[in-house]
């Protein structure tokens, strides 16, 4: 930038100031017009301070370059500390707007914030916060600690969580979402809690266990709960579902669970308790006069349609152009890699089963095998065809969009799974296991929470882009001169750091540019 003086046709002169930093030359202000040279020349001293002052910066009263260079010095030398530290900026005031302050130490809200920011081992996480938080927290004392949060802190964080779910919903629940996952351990090792079981994520070799979550509308976590490897996961949602009702007193929700969660049993155990449900309908599996009117719907794309189901339940049938298609070309594929496969006609001893689209083989005395189109042309008699039970007098679009909640979900085991690297488990004691997952709980809660106050703050950006910004902001501390009081101050030097300023003041962080 710099100060021009532009002659006039009245001849008056106008003293603006220029920014060529684009550049192509662009008038930022105009400081004045005269045609008195003093006054003109006053302007120009008023354009040049103007510039100085520019953006929020400062001016330090130098006599010259020298005694600048002095004062620049003087500061550089008294810098204390330079810490990278956004994201615990950020981070520290979300953990403790949802309440989790109340759970009164630091090393749950440190090991919390460093899952989120550098997932990693308890001695990489040790060395992590010492390097860019100033936090000595010895990889030794995080496990004694853990083994002091498996019997002390699990019911606080999931009652602040569930509290601060209901503020942010208005009072209620709602709706209650629950699904369960797996998670792996490098090890094949078991013992009461670690078993092997069908894996999600195709490690069979490796001992597990299973998580169930229960989330709200929006994926925000409710609850949870650690079952042995081996569970089958039709019998945990039950167990978990009726603890927190009776741990928090409450029964306004309706329950929102797939079809291979629900059993026979399970929906009568539902209905028992009184629960209001929609589940995933087996339709398939329903009986010949079901399945007979299901089949001679209409196939309109968008188009639902109920019936009675039972004494309780409705049914409900949509379709879906789209699944239509996507379910023709998977069947497509399998079929064609059948044929691939069995190109022969033979069929060796060790393909026997029929998973997957080995359901359209037909077998034989003498194990020869062939595609039955006539199965082929049934299964696809089905495309595009989902249903729905529900016990509940909802309206039947309301039912399908509330179903299809269900995203949110898998998208919590995407983000804990992904983002906060919750498996695999290295630990090996049912003590450190339960607090691991206790941790990522919380990591989880807060990684949801900040997701919310970014969109509250007006900014288009996602978490993950947000931390990665935060992640090179800069926090100095320098020590005044003679003096023992130390001046704190974070770095917004680039238009992405400025771009999160929006988040610090709804969130209250004092900032300053520069």
């Amino acid at each position: 930038m710099f100060v021009r003086k532009r002659r006039n046709r009245s001849g008056s002169t106008s003293v603006v100031v220029i920014d060529k930093s684009s550049g192509k030359p662009k008038e930022l202000v105009c400081i004045g017009i005269s045609s008195d040279e003093q006054e003109i020349e006053a302007l120009v001293s008023k354009g040049n301070d103007w510039i100085l002052h520019y953006g929020g910066q400062t001016v330090l009263d130098f006599d010259g370059v020298g005694k600048a260079s002095a004062q620049v010095d003087e500061m550089l030398d008294n810098i204390e500390s330079a810490m990278i530290n956004g994201t615990q900026l950020i981070l520290n005031k979300v953990y403790d707007a949802i309440g989790f302050d109340a759970i009164s130490d630091d090393v749950l809200r440190n090991l919390v914030i460093a899952r989120i920011c550098q997932p990693g081992s308890k001695m990489a996480t040790s060395a992590y916060l010492k390097a860019y938080f100033k936090e000595d927290l010895n990889h030794w004392r995080i496990y004694r600690y853990m083994d002091k949060l498996y019997n002390t802190q699990q019911e606080a964080v999931q009652k602040i969580s569930v509290t601060h779910t209901m503020k942010v919903l208005g009072g209620q629940v709602g709706l209650m979402f629950y699904d369960v996952t797996s998670l792996y351990f490098e090890t094949p090792a078991r013992d009461d809690l670690r078993q092997p079981g069908f894996s999600k994520d195709g490690k069979t070799s490796e001992s597990q266990i299973i998580l169930g979550l229960l989330v709200s509308a929006g994926g925000y976590p409710l609850s949870y709960a650690v079952f042995n490897g081996s569970q089958y996961e039709g019998r945990t949602m039950i167990p978990i579902v009726d603890d927190f009702k009776q741990r928090f007193n409450l029964d306004d929700f309706v329950v929102v669970a797939d079809s291979g969660l629900m059993s026979k049993t399970n929906v009568k155990l539902l209905n028992d308790a009184g629960y209001k449900y929609i589940i995933g309908a087996r339709i398939r599996n329903e009986s010949e006069a079901v399945r007979d009117w299901i089949l001679s719907l209409d196939k309109v794309d968008g188009q639902l349609y109920e019936r009675p189901y039972n004494k309780r339940e409705r049914l409900i049938v949509g379709y879906s152009a789209k699944r239509a298609a996507k379910e023709a070309h998977n069947r497509e594929q399998g079929v064609e890699g059948l044929r691939k496969r069995y190109a022969t006609g033979s069929l060796t001893k060790d393909k026997l089963n029929k998973h997957g689209y080995n359901k359209f083989l037909e077998i034989s005395k003498d194990v020869q095998v062939v595609i039955n189109q006539d199965k082929i042309e049934q299964d696809a008699r089905w495309d595009g065809l989902k249903g729905y039970r529900t016990n509940t007098d909802l309206p039947v679009q309301t039912i399908l969009e509330q179903y299809h909640g269900l995203w949110v979900v898998e998208r919590a085991f995407r983000i804990s799974k992904g983002n906060l690297e919750m498996r695999p488990i290295f630990h090996f004691t049912e003590k450190r296991i339960e607090a691991h997952i206790c941790i990522c709980f919380v990591a989880y809660k807060v990684y949801k929470e900040l997701e919310r106050v970014i969109k509250k703050a007006g900014l288009d950006l996602s978490v993950n882009k947000v931390l990665d910004i935060a992640k090179t902001l800069i926090t100095l501390q320098v020590k005044i001169p003679g003096t023992d009081h130390v001046r704190t101050r974070t770095l917004f030097l680039t238009p992405e750091h400025r771009s999160l300023l929006p988040l610090f003041g709804s969130l209250g962080i004092e900032t300053q540019i520069g």
